[in-house]
């Protein structure tokens, strides 16, 4: 009677690997969402609403108005493919909620902690606010940043503890 034993693994299958994908669909439809959503709200709140700063503020008004429609097209693409791999996922049957809520608060945060980290200190390309002490804004920012990254991985951890993930 032959054995299994040293016999070469088994190769994945298709069904094997869709769950797997799945998983990775969740996540990258969660992050895009976040990254759009924290996109939209910096540039309608701050940029358009409040006038606080342009994506580029290192230049002329007019580049910096420039800017902010490039950076105003970024979140909007990041939205529309988050939710494009949404509804592949809805009609495959393979959402995962808690895991894709994860992604989405994960990705939001860090977009906004990129943005308070890298974009205003590091290479300055704007800050949150001119002519105040930035110190409060700053930690507000980055406290929400730090706080939502901070949650998606707890969901993502929940996630997957239930096998959800």
């Amino acid at each position: 009677m032959p054995s299994d034993r040293g016999a070469a693994p088994a190769a994945r299958t298709t069904t094997d690997a869709a769950p797997e994908r799945a998983r990775g669909r969740n996540l990258a439809s969660g992050v895009l969402l976040g990254i759009g959503v924290a996109a939209f709200i910096d540039e309608a709140v701050f940029h358009q609403l409040l006038h606080w700063h342009h994506f580029y503020d290192r230049s002329t008004p007019d580049i910096g108005l420039v800017s902010d429609g490039i950076f105003h097209a970024f979140g909007w693409f990041a939205t529309v493919g988050g939710l494009f791999l949404l509804a592949d996922l809805s009609r495959r049957h393979s959402v995962q909620w808690m895991r894709w809520w994860g992604a989405v608060l994960l990705g939001s945060g860090g977009f906004q902690l990129f943005d308070g980290t890298v974009l205003h200190k590091a290479l300055g390309v704007h800050q949150i606010r001119y002519g105040v002490d930035l110190l409060p804004y700053d930690l507000v920012w980055n406290g929400v940043s730090v706080a939502l990254i901070v949650v998606g991985a707890l969901l993502l951890v929940s996630a997957r503890r239930r096998g959800d993930a």
